[in-house]
């Protein structure tokens, strides 16, 4: 998909579903969702791809049908990460300039962050993000934006996203053999934010918590700056694991009656409701209460939130969310949730809708929490375009690059040059095009 049409595609590999999303900037700055497709997800497991041809068809069936629907071809696509594996840690580095009087740069700035990508690691990990918090220029200590300002010595704190390479490897093969290039992997509760969270709710202080199927994604925000990122390897599937185990029923009814009949309260529901399911092969139908429904759910819901809010203090920014909490993914909508964490956190909570930056006309199926990270990996794609032109995908053969030794490194996207994206994208690259050699 040409850039000149400014066009984003991305992919959201989620263990109950697989989205497919395209979007388009218009003048106005806000995003028009063009398509959006989605199928059921196989081969994931709590945010994790474990069977990769699984996985691929799902994907491919989405893309196949989104490209039906736009009428055009996809050929690079943002994809999200989540999972057990990610984890942050805070790091700061420093660079010495050669002249106080020169002005702080751009390239000064890409050359620390570069920095990062080198910090050591364990073994089988590999850095995914290096996200800037803020910049001490000699000393002057609260610097958000340094680039123009004159100093000799430059330090900067950093939030840094580290993820297993197995993780990331398998979902870079996934995207490569369903015919796609792998423009940039997004940590999904960044992707999130960047969808439902407002810059004020960024700058007062906000925690997002993202309920999907498989797990729960956390970010915190404070000073416009993000302060914490974590994934918990828990979500909606849980909870219809227990109401399936509870009631004795099957997935698929436990699924419908939480979605149905679920609430995350049980003193709110009443004791004389029931529901009957149909019994199993022609068993007799099973009556359930919706109080002791309401209890199942809202054990395993309390164990979740516990998680999260040990997160959230673990940033050290509990008593600092003037804003709140930020509900958003599919089990946000969950009926008397916004309850429950209110209840035990004591904060402000809303229902994050990924409507934040969106053309008005855009397709009205896209206004529900579940598309939250779909809908932010294609802000972030745009963000990133914006960065750098140069990472988009390159449509000419490569006999018609010559003298490829002339080329400046400065020309090379940044991805390419740090860090596990660019040595995929090289890897898998030669392994299609040893396929192509062979036929």
């Amino acid at each position: 998909m040409s850039q000149k049409e400014d066009f984003v595609a991305a992919i959201d590999i989620g263990t109950t579903k697989i989205v497919a999303i395209v979007g388009k900037r218009k003048e106005n700055g806000k995003i028009e969702i063009l398509g959006i497709s989605k199928t059921a997800s196989k081969g994931v497991k709590r945010g994790v791809v474990l069977n990769i041809e699984e996985a691929v068809n799902s994907i491919q069936k989405t893309v196949d049908d989104i490209q039906f629907t736009i009428g055009k071809q996809i050929s690079d696509v943002y994809v999200g990460i989540a999972g057990q594996h990610i984890k942050s840690i805070k790091n700061r580095g420093y660079i010495n300039r050669d002249s106080y009087e020169d002005e702080i740069t751009k390239e000064d700035i890409n050359a620390l962050i570069e920095d990062m990508y080198k910090i050591p690691i364990d073994i089988g990990e590999e850095i995914i993000h290096v996200l800037p918090q803020n910049y001490i220029v000699d000393n002057e200590t609260g610097v958000k934006n340094p680039i123009g300002m004159a100093g000799k010595r430059v330090e900067a704190n950093f939030h840094i996203v580290i993820g297993q390479i197995a993780s990331a490897w398998n979902i870079g093969k996934c995207i490569a053999k369903a015919g796609l290039t792998l423009n940039q992997l997004v940590l999904e509760p960044l992707a999130s934010s960047a969808a439902v969270l407002t810059n004020d709710e960024k700058e007062a202080g906000v925690a997002l918590i993202d309920i999907g199927g498989g797990t729960t994604d956390v970010a915190v925000y404070y000073d416009e700056i993000i302060r914490h990122t974590a994934v918990i390897p828990f979500g909606g599937d849980v909870v219809t694991k227990d109401i399936k185990e509870g009631c004795s029923i099957l997935q698929r009814q436990a699924e419908l009656l939480k979605v149905q009949y679920g609430s995350a309260l049980g003193d709110l529901a009443k004791e004389t409701e029931v529901v009957s399911i149909p019994g199993i092969s022609g068993r007799d139908p099973k009556e359930i209460s919706l109080k002791s429904l309401a209890y199942i759910i809202q054990s395993r819901m309390e164990e979740i939130l516990d998680a999260v809010i040990y997160e959230i203090e673990h940033s050290g920014y509990f008593d600092r969310l003037s804003a709140g909490i930020v509900l958003t993914g599919g089990g946000a909508l969950l009926k008397h949730l916004p309850a429950l964490v209110k209840f035990k956190t004591g904060l402000d909570v809303r229902i994050g809708y990924p409507t934040e930056y969106l053309a008005s006309d855009t397709i009205k199926e896209i206004n529900h929490p579940m598309y939250s990270t779909s809908v932010g990996l294609i802000i972030k794609g745009f963000e990133e375009n914006v960065k750098n032109e140069s990472k988009t995908r390159v449509t000419e053969p490569k006999e018609e690059i010559e003298n490829i030794e002339e080329v400046e490194t400065k020309d090379v996207p940044k991805a390419s040059k740090s860090g596990f994206l660019g040595n995929l994208k090289k890897v898998f690259s030669d392994i299609f095009d040893e396929d192509d050699a062979e036929m």
